[in-house]
C-alpha cells in the first residue's frame, strides 16, 4: 500500500499512525497474502475485543436502570457483523481492503469483509495508540448508533435486522413458516421458523405471531453469526 493510500486512509478514520505498517495490515485480507499471519485476522480478532469492551462499558454507564439482559441485547445489536459491516461502508473502508482476484467481486467485500476491516482497524489503532484512542475512535463512529439504542428496540428489530442482512449477503428475503400451535384460542402459543433460499434456521415459540417470529428470526442471526447467543432467559 503506497504512501498517497495510507495518508488517505488516516484523514478518512482521523488517526495519524505512528507506525503505518499496522494501518496497512488492517486492510490486508488473507487471501491478498501466502502466509495468513501477515493478513488482518488476527487484528480482526483483538478488534472485536476491543470494541466489546468499550461498547459495554458505555452502555453500563449509559443505561444504569437496565439488567443483564437488556444490557446484552443492546451490545450483541452494536457490535454485530451487520452494524460493523454498515459502519465500515458508512466510511468506504471496504473499497481499500486488498483482497486475492477471486475476491474482487464477492459480495463479502461490503458484508463480513467489511465488518473484519473495521475490527482490524479498531485494533491496529489499539496497538498504535493506546486504549483510549481506540476508544475516542469507536465512540465517535458508533455514536449515532449508541444514543438510538435501547433494549426494547433492539429486542423488536431482529426481523429487520435479519431482513437487511439476508437482502445484503443473499439478495434475498427471509420467510418464515408456522410449524406448530398449542393451547385453546383464547390462550395460543406458536412455532415459527425462518428460511433463506431452502436452508431451515432453529424455530422458536411465543405466545403470539409475530413475538415467534421475532424468536426466530435471531436464532437464524446467531446460526448466521451475526449475533451472538445470550442466554435463553434474555430472549423471553
Amino acid at each position: 500500500m503506497d504512501e498517497e493510500t495510507l495518508q488517505q486512509l488516516e484523514q478518512t478514520i482521523s488517526h495519524k499512525f505512528s507506525d503505518k505498517s499496522l494501518l496497512a495490515q488492517a486492510f490486508t485480507h488473507s487471501s491478498a497474502v501466502d502466509n495468513r499471519l501477515l493478513s488482518n485476522e488476527r487484528l480482526e480478532f483483538l478488534g472485536d475485543a476491543v470494541l466489546a469492551v468499550v461498547i459495554c462499558q458505555t452502555l453500563f454507564e449509559r443505561f444504569s436502570g437496565y439488567l443483564e439482559g437488556d444490557l446484552t441485547k443492546v451490545k450483541s445489536m452494536l457490535v454485530s457483523r451487520g452494524s460493523c459491516a454498515r459502519l465500515s461502508r458508512q466510511l468506504r473502508l471496504h473499497k481499500f481492503l486488498k483482497v486475492g482476484k477471486g475476491m474482487a467481486s464477492s459480495r463479502a467485500l461490503s458484508g463480513s469483509l467489511a465488518a473484519g476491516v473495521l475490527e482490524a482497524v479498531i485494533a491496529a489503532i489499539y496497538i498504535d495508540s493506546g486504549f483510549d484512542a481506540a476508544r475516542s475512535f469507536i465512540l465517535r463512529i458508533f455514536g449515532s448508533l449508541i444514543k438510538q439504542a435501547d433494549a426494547e428496540q433492539v429486542q423488536g428489530n431482529f426481523k429487520s435486522l435479519l431482513q437487511q442482512y439476508v437482502q445484503e449477503q443473499f439478495n434475498s428475503t427471509p420467510t418464515y413458516v408456522l410449524l406448530d400451535e398449542k393451547g385453546p384460542d383464547h390462550d395460543k402459543c406458536f412455532e415459527l421458523e425462518v428460511v433463506v433460499e431452502e436452508r431451515r434456521f432453529p424455530g422458536a415459540w411465543g405466545t403470539n405471531k409475530k413475538e415467534a417470529e421475532q424468536k426466530a428470526a435471531f436464532n437464524a442471526l446467531v446460526e448466521l453469526g451475526v449475533l451472538k447467543k445470550t442466554s435463553p432467559e434474555d430472549n423471553d
